[in-house]
């Protein structure tokens, strides 16, 4: 009898982990790993990532924000980008690499080289009330927004917020956003 009530204890214990793990992957944190050279200088091939997937049920995502949303294309990847352009806002690329939102130049430091295919936003792109434009940190190699198979990225794709860097140990921490 004791040994049966143990076993249930320990079925009990291993399914409250379980739940517990599986609410907080579903609605709290996801861990993702960078792949490719799209967000250097920022994040390196191989960090390891958690994406707080909470924040943007109580505000919206905010300009210079780096999001995980998935890549339309393949099913289970996953992009990583930094928004520029905000809902109902337009977005411009000059053949200079200027962004313009709004028709005024985007003053950001983000970027690491200067754009050299403006792609779809050599044409004024005007955003949707649920679209955000995003831009890899990384321009000259970044397949973001300004191509039709990325595009605007809409609210509802959004997996959540890149938040903390877990892995290399030498980088742990907080990710700058603005």
């Amino acid at each position: 009898m004791k040994a049966l009530k143990g076993f249930f204890e320990f079925v009990l214990y291993v399914a409250v982990v379980l739940v517990i793990t599986f609410l907080l992957v579903k609605f709290v944190a996801q861990r993702t790993e960078v792949f490719g050279t799209s967000m250097v200088p920022t994040l390196q091939s191989g960090d390891q990532l958690i994406a707080d997937k909470i924040t943007y049920r109580f505000r919206d995502p905010e300009r210079f924000d780096i999001i995980v949303f998935p890549y339309r294309m393949e099913e289970k990847t996953y992009y990583i980008k930094r928004i520029i352009g905000l809902p109902g806002e337009t977005v411009r690329i000059d053949l200079d690499g200027t962004i313009y939102i709004d028709g005024q130049p985007l003053s950001e430091t983000y970027g690491k080289d200067p754009i050299t295919d403006p792609g779809l936003a050599i044409d004024e792109l005007t955003l949707a009330d649920d679209e955000y434009f995003c831009l890899g940190d990384n321009r000259a190699v970044s397949k973001d927004s300004r191509y039709g198979d990325v595009g605007n990225i809409k609210r509802r794709e959004i997996i959540g917020r890149a938040w903390l860097r877990i892995y290399p140990f030498s980088e742990f921490g907080i990710l700058k956003h603005q």
